[in-house]
C-alpha cells in the first residue's frame, strides 16, 4: 500500500500511481503507524522533525534532503558505489541520499577510486535550474520569453537573472570563500568514497539549462592509470555510459542525459 503525505497546502489533492488515485494525507506525527519505509522529500526541516518520529514508529526512512548527509551515524548511500554503507541504516533508521550533483560525481569516480586510489580532485558543476525546483524552471522560462521580446526579466528565485547568464553561486558564501554547495559536495564526496584525506576543490555554476547536470573533473591518482585502463573501467560502470569519440562529435550534453538516469561521461 502507498500513503502520500504532505503540508496541509496539498491535502485532499489526488495523485495517480499506476493508474490509481490516492488521496494526499496530511503529514502529522501519527502518519507513521503501521509504515515499514518512508521516503522523505520535503526539504531538511520536515525531514529533522518527522524522521526521528516515524523511526520511532517503527519505519526506516530514506531521506533525500541534506539534513542527515553527514551525521557520522547516517549512511549516505549510492548503491552503485558503496551499497556495503548500507548495513549501518540500523543506528538511526535513516538512510540519506546525496545531493544530485554529488551522485553524478561519484558513479564515474568509484571504480576510478577502487583501481588506483584517488587523491586530488578539481571539479567544477554546470548545474541545470530543475535543481533549484518548479519555481526556477517557470523562471527561466519566463525571463527567456520575456528578454527576447525586449521586456524586462525580474529575478526571484535567484538573486540575478538565470536566462542568457551563469550564476558562480550555489547556496550561501562562507568564510572560507566556497559556497555551502559547494563543501556539501566535498563533504559527501569524501563520505561516499570512505576517504576523508581526499583534497577536493570544487567550484559551482547555475546554468541557464533545464534539466542535466554537467561536471568537469581534473583528479589525481595515487597509482598510475592510463587513459586505456579509465576508459576501460568506465565503460562496464554501473550507472555509467561512456559517450567519447570526439573525432565525430560524439561527447556528453545535458540534453542527452536529461529524462534517464544514466552518467554519461
Amino acid at each position: 500500500e502507498l500513503r502520500l503525505l504532505a503540508s496541509e497546502r496539498s491535502e485532499g489533492n489526488f495523485l495517480e500511481f499506476r493508474g490509481e488515485e490516492i488521496l494526499v494525507e496530511k503529514l502529522d506525527g501519527d502518519s507513521f503507524q503501521g509504515v515499514d519505509l518512508v521516503l522523505f522529500a520535503a526539504g531538511s526541516e520536515r525531514s529533522r522533525q518527522f524522521c526521528p518520529l516515524a523511526v520511532a514508529a517503527g519505519a526506516v526512512c530514506i531521506d533525500t534532503s541534506d539534513a542527515w548527509r553527514l551525521d557520522p551515524q547516517v549512511p549516505l548511500v549510492v548503491p552503485e558505489v558503496n551499497p556495503q554503507a548500507l548495513a549501518g541504516y540500523r543506528q538511526k533508521g535513516i538512510v540519506a541520499s546525496p545531493d544530485g550533483a554529488t551522485i553524478q560525481l561519484v558513479l564515474p569516480l568509484g571504480p576510478l577510486h577502487a583501481a588506483a586510489r584517488l587523491r586530488r580532485l578539481v571539479v567544477s558543476t554546470y548545474q541545470a535550474v530543475s535543481d533549484s525546483g518548479r519555481q526556477a524552471i517557470d523562471e527561466l522560462r519566463v525571463q527567456a520569453g520575456e528578454l527576447l521580446n525586449g521586456r524586462p526579466a525580474p529575478a526571484k528565485v535567484y538573486p540575478h537573472q538565470i536566462a542568457f547568464n551563469c550564476l558562480p553561486q550555489i547556496g550561501d558564501f562562507l568564510a572560507n570563500g566556497y559556497t555551502n554547495g559547494g563543501m556539501k559536495l566535498v563533504e559527501e564526496t569524501r563520505k561516499i568514497l570512505g576517504d576523508p584525506s581526499l583534497q577536493i576543490t570544487a567550484t559551482l555554476v547555475r546554468v541557464p539549462v533545464f534539466y542535466g547536470h554537467s561536471e568537469t573533473v581534473n583528479l589525481e591518482t595515487e597509482q598510475p592509470l592510463d587513459l586505456a585502463r579509465a576508459r576501460e573501467l568506465l565503460a562496464a560502470a554501473p550507472g555509467v555510459r561512456l559517450v567519447d569519440d570526439p573525432a565525430d562529435l560524439l561527447y556528453p550534453m545535458p540534453i542527452d542525459a536529461a529524462g534517464q538516469d544514466l552518467v554519461l561521461v
